[in-house]
């Protein structure tokens, strides 16, 4: 079964990787850049992310649609690129934190949604089998990277501080960002976006 026409199915697995191998490579970054965060800010994030999914949930009949779900990625891996270039710009202290802090609880707000429209979009078991392997194999090779890369800095650059290494590291994440950024862009057929009807009726 054919996946939905604005999608290039093969482009888009390939953007699902690069997302994956991001998220592994970054996954033990955030934990070094909350360390100035109290931990009222995770429980006031939580309230936060918790409605904004709500808000989310509440406009599907909206949103469940390829165009919006094109959009909406990109805003996703807009904010991202953002987050990576403030820790390249700025020192690593409160205002960083809140800022990567409150770009992930918003990404993280449309967690559900994107992967929703995903399934609605792929349509077949094998497809959807692909994407997850897809998934999956980039985040056990990110997380593997970013374990040879901290090492590497560590060992090799003599890098002991965990700030420093976390910092280097964005370079790497920056170059992997904006490939991502191409691959969302070059998945989609934009000439389709706007004609498609929703992935599902009220």
């Amino acid at each position: 079964m054919p996946s939905h026409p604005a999608l290039r199915t093969g482009r888009f697995i390939q953007y699902k990787f690069l997302n994956s191998l991001f998220l592994g490579l970054s996954v033990g970054a955030v934990f070094v850049l909350y360390t100035p965060l109290s931990p009222a800010v995770f429980s006031a994030g939580g309230i936060g992310l918790a409605i904004g999914t709500l808000v989310v949930a509440t406009q599907y009949h909206r949103i469940l649609a390829v165009g919006w779900f094109f959009y909406l990625s990109l805003l996703v891996e807009l904010v991202t690129f953002s987050g990576v270039v403030a820790v390249l710009a700025l020192p690593v202290e409160l205002p960083l934190a809140l800022f990567v802090y409150i770009g992930y609880q918003l990404t993280f707000s449309l967690g559900s949604y994107l992967v929703r429209c995903e399934t609605l979009l792929m349509v077949s078991v094998d497809q959807l089998r692909r994407l997850d392997i897809a998934k999956q194999a980039g985040y056990l090779l990110g997380m593997a990277a970013a374990w040879a890369i901290y090492s590497a800095l560590a060992s090799g650059a003599n890098m002991k501080d965990r700030t420093e290494q976390v910092v280097a590291l964005h370079w790497v994440l920056v170059a992997i960002e904006l490939l991502v950024l191409v691959a969302l862009w070059r998945a989609f057929d934009r000439q389709l976006l706007r004609s498609c009807k929703p992935l599902m009726t009220t």
